[in-house]
């Protein structure tokens, strides 16, 4: 087929895949094997080639990723039970003081949403939140928009949070500097996004504690019951500095050299977090008074929503390798170059349009990466530029989240807001990570 077609067809099918998601509600897993077959057999392969397609796409992501999401949900679990996140809240917020306090949230959000998802991490601590703002005076979102940055920031960008995981199995990113990056992007966004957008918006629209929710700000923890500041922050950042120390020592040390040998087993990110949580259930398990039984229900609980995302993204990873085997990928590469469109702008325009479009960060982090891996490739890209591909998708993928995303709702109803104060608020500071994680991404590419 001529180039042309290659590319209609793939087009076709990524506006196949919106209908089936958007429209018609089919699970994301199931719309993505569906159109990846439909891709195959329309582009020419042959029923045969497109099996294999499916079988190479799924066996070659799900390995790769299974362990980190499934090991990482359960750490998040049990530091979540634990009261882990309200440590570190209260914590924080007694170091920064009452004037920085909104320094202190979204710090507390950057550092609980790497091992604790967005949403769950939100609701262990708006009561927090509530208590504040009953207390000062001031509007809600004074205090709600610096957590929520800081949670979506560490969410999308940072390992192990499975957006970034997936994508760095698709693309073939090495996740150490993955998470580099996503530090060095993310922590302007947070502050821009959070603190600094959280005042000025607040001053703008002022919200009480909605009085259906009144109840949830008594349910405050009790101080002495809690986890070590210490012990949370060393477990958290316990993996990080692992899988970090592994690519460092990969760059720096010759190859044969037992300390590069152990670390890179040390700091392979399943291994890592394997160590992590293996710690968690004795500190904050076994220590703490739980029982064998009771760990092994919070464990396999986390597993619920990590299967979930492992299917997903290995659906992911079946429709890159059909666009692979259709030769898409070498047409969408001659086509980027002769129009001199740089592929991390091409990656944050497709990331951005398919998270507008279907409102899913995930199914537009995994769509936009399976479109692009079969061009990465005939490009010859590799190393650090990699990592900045999925910080870009990850940052399209954030952008200007509105009706069509949970989390949209779930602010407008937890901070008592109308549609068009969420958008002015919520949307606005998604929209703010977007763009300022793009824009240090696309100035660091520069240089690599």
């Amino acid at each position: 087929m001529s180039g042309g077609t290659l590319i209609l067809i793939a087009a076709l099918g990524v506006a196949l895949l919106l209908f089936l998601v958007m429209r018609t509600k089919l699970q994301a897993f199931l719309a993505l094997i569906l159109v990846s077959y439909i891709i195959g057999l329309v582009a020419g392969l042959s029923p045969a080639e497109v099996l294999k397609a499916v079988q190479d796409g799924m066996g070659g992501t799900v390995a790769e990723i299974a362990v980190i999401i499934g090991i990482g949900a359960m750490f998040g679990e049990i530091l979540k039970v634990s009261g882990g996140a309200e440590r570190l809240a209260l914590t924080l917020m007694k170091k920064f003081g009452e004037k920085r306090v909104n320094w202190a949230l979204m710090l507390t959000g950057f550092i609980i949403s790497i091992p604790v998802f967005l949403d769950v991490a939100f609701v262990i601590l708006v009561p927090i939140l509530y208590s504040l703002a009953r207390k000062t005076k001031k509007s809600l979102l004074y205090y709600g928009i610096p957590l929520l940055a800081g949670l979506a920031v560490t969410h999308s960008f940072v390992p192990p949070t499975p957006g970034p995981i997936a994508v760095s199995s698709l693309l073939g990113a090495n996740i150490g500097w993955v998470i580099l990056f996503g530090l060095i992007c993310g922590i302007p966004a947070a502050i821009l996004a959070g603190p600094v957008f959280g005042t000025y918006i607040s001053k703008k629209i002022h919200v009480k504690v909605p009085e259906n929710m009144i109840p949830e700000v008594e349910e405050n923890p009790n101080v002495k019951e809690l986890p070590s500041f210490g012990m949370i922050a060393t477990l958290v950042g316990l993996p990080l500095i692992l899988i970090l120390l592994n690519t460092v020592f990969a760059a720096t040390l010759a190859e044969g050299n037992n300390l590069r040998a152990t670390m890179a087993f040390i700091g392979d990110p399943g291994v890592a977090l394997t160590i992590t949580a293996l710690l968690t259930f004795y500190l904050l398990g076994t220590r703490r008074g739980y029982s064998k039984e009771e760990i092994q229900t919070i464990a396999t609980k986390s597993l619920e929503p990590a299967g979930i995302i492992i299917l997903i993204t290995g659906a992911g990873g079946v429709f890159g390798q059909v666009l692979v085997e259709t030769g898409v990928g070498d047409v969408l590469a001659e086509t980027m170059s002769n129009l001199n469109v740089p592929i991390i702008v091409f990656a944050f325009v497709i990331s951005s349009a398919v998270r507008i479009a279907q409102g899913s960060a995930t199914v537009a982090m995994i769509t936009t990466a399976s479109l692009i891996s079969p061009i990465i490739d005939s490009l010859g890209i590799g190393g650090p530029m990699l990592a900045l591909l999925v910080i870009t998708i990850a940052s399209g993928a954030t952008i200007a989240s509105h009706v069509n995303d949970s989390g949209f709702w779930m602010v407008n109803r937890f901070f008592g807001l109308t549609e068009k104060e969420t958008l002015k608020s919520w949307t606005v500071m998604e929209t703010i990570i977007a763009f300022v994680g793009f824009g240090v991404s696309l100035l660091i590419s520069l240089f690599i």
